[in-house]
């Protein structure tokens, strides 16, 4: 037990979704042992509740590169790069055969959710010889069974899907939210498939403006016109069309860009009626309906709806981390130097600067949360950029620290920077940078920035390059 560094003891990871597979393999690749948990039945076990979601990330970036070599080891083939795959076939054609890989599945535990993380025989009280005793895991399996398992390390990959956010705007669920659950879904529900006998020939009215809401809502558009009597209405808090086009045809990934450019048609073409800035202030059953006071535009507003879905985001589970030592923004919910690179209150640009092991550390040694839960509860989060923070994050465990800061992160820009006006060509020159890519490029100093024109606009006292975001995390393409 008082051994240094436990090396016979496995390293933990929470999580059996692309982001904590990916840690396998690159756990395996560095000659260290997984131990995966994954609460579900299945790897992708969250993923499947959206299987009939297209993502808008092409399969060139929702591999891993150790994972897939892992697979073609075996024989397996990548599907085609530009390729928009849904979740179902995330799932069948990648995550499932890895987690079947011999390598991997006679580590991953299904069924197998964890409760609670801690130093063995230390609480978070306790400093005397801390970080030289491994981690203990207190997990139940498909019986109940609680179970406490060693590790010299843990990853934390559980993501943020199983934790969606309320209605209201104060971060709270709004009056008659919780007593009406049985009507209110939460994600993105299969309108036109397994959920179609609860919104065929109904009024459904969907809260929220990322990339949750905008698939949820062009399949009831999609749904209105197979079935007579199907209504939709669309409430965003902030932003009207503008905010749901997004970067349109500026998003190098096309998926991405197509999706916001499909529900703004919708919306002119009048198929889903836009309320927004809406609010909610109350819910109360109505017969077999619903009935929605709020504001729309600050006017006192009363919705009658069969209804509702809620896409207004996700948010971390900390609850099984309470023993541990831990370093979080007090608004983001992300590391202190992961926080300004990613809150959406300074910039939404989605196009984060490479961060890796540095960013993603905490005060508890050899601790870390990778992939959407590390975001806490900021938006844009790409399947890709888990990828690289495991890569990063493994290396710093294997002791490779050159291979854990060469950070080699590189994502396409979303099309998105500012919502406020733009930077004049004086302000551009009086930061120094020139007007190339939708944010004219990375940020070459400001450490806070999220690319060019964010670093611009602090430079002339700016907060920031001006956008805002209500949006969800990107959880389609994490």
């Amino acid at each position: 037990m008082d051994r240094p560094q436990h090396a016979d003891l496995p390293v933990a990871v929470v999580g059996a979704g692309p982001v904590g597979l990916a840690a396998a393999a690159r756990l395996i690749e560095r000659g260290l042992t997984p131990l995966i948990f994954e609460r579900g039945a299945q790897a992708g076990a969250t993923i499947a509740d959206w299987a009939h979601v297209r993502v808008f990330s092409p399969w060139e970036f929702n591999t891993d590169a150790a994972a897939r070599a892992l697979l073609e080891a075996e024989g397996w083939h990548m599907p085609a790069p530009d390729h928009l795959p849904t979740g179902a076939e995330l799932i069948r054609d990648y995550l499932a055969p890895l987690a079947a890989h011999p390598a991997i599945a006679p580590h991953l535990r299904l069924n197998a959710e964890v409760e609670a993380i801690a130093r063995h025989d230390h609480s978070k009280l306790s400093s005397e010889g801390r970080d030289a005793v491994p981690f203990v895991i207190v997990w139940r399996d498909a019986q109940g069974a609680r179970h406490r398992t060693l590790a010299r390390a843990v990853i934390d990959a559980s993501g943020t899907w199983v934790r969606p956010n309320p209605i209201g705007r104060d971060g709270l669920p709004v009056e008659g939210e919780v007593e009406n659950a049985a009507r209110i879904a939460y994600g993105i529900p299969d309108v036109r498939g397994a959920a179609r006998a609860d919104y065929a020939g109904r009024h459904t009215l969907v809260i929220g403006a990322g990339h949750s809401a905008i698939n949820a809502a062009l399949d009831l558009i999609a749904l209105a016109g197979e079935a007579p009597g199907t209504r939709v209405s669309w409430a965003t808090r902030s932003g009207g069309i503008e905010r749901l086009l997004g970067g349109g045809l500026n998003d190098a990934l096309p998926g991405r860009g197509a999706l916001g450019l499909r529900a703004a048609e919708a919306l002119r073409d009048g198929r889903a009626a836009l309320l927004s800035p809406f609010t909610a202030r109350r819910i109360a059953a109505q017969g077999d309906g619903l009935e929605v006071a709020g504001e729309v535009g600050g006017v006192d507003t009363v919705l009658e709806v069969d209804r509702i879905v809620v896409a207004t985001g996700f948010r971390p589970d900390l609850a099984m981390l309470s023993e541990l030592r831990l370093a979080l923004d007090p608004v983001v919910e992300a590391t202190p130097a992961l926080a300004p690179l990613i809150d959406p209150n300074l910039h939404s640009c989605g196009t984060v600067r490479p961060h890796g092991v540095v960013e993603l550390s905490h005060p508890e040694k050899d601790f870390f949360i990778v992939g959407m839960k590390s975001y806490g509860r900021a938006p844009t989060f790409l399947m890709t950029t888990g990828y690289e923070q495991v890569r990063s994050v493994v290396a710093d465990l294997a002791g490779d620290l050159v291979a854990a800061r060469e950070v080699r992160l590189k994502l396409p820009e979303t099309g998105v920077c500012q919502s406020g006006p733009a930077l004049s060509a004086a302000e551009r020159g009086l930061a120094g940078i020139a007007e190339s890519g939708c944010c004219g490029g990375p940020p070459k100093v400001e450490p806070a920035a999220c690319c060019a024109r964010d670093e611009a606009a602090r430079a002339v006292g700016r907060t920031g390059c001006g956008c805002g975001s209500e949006a969800e995390p990107e959880s389609l393409a994490k």
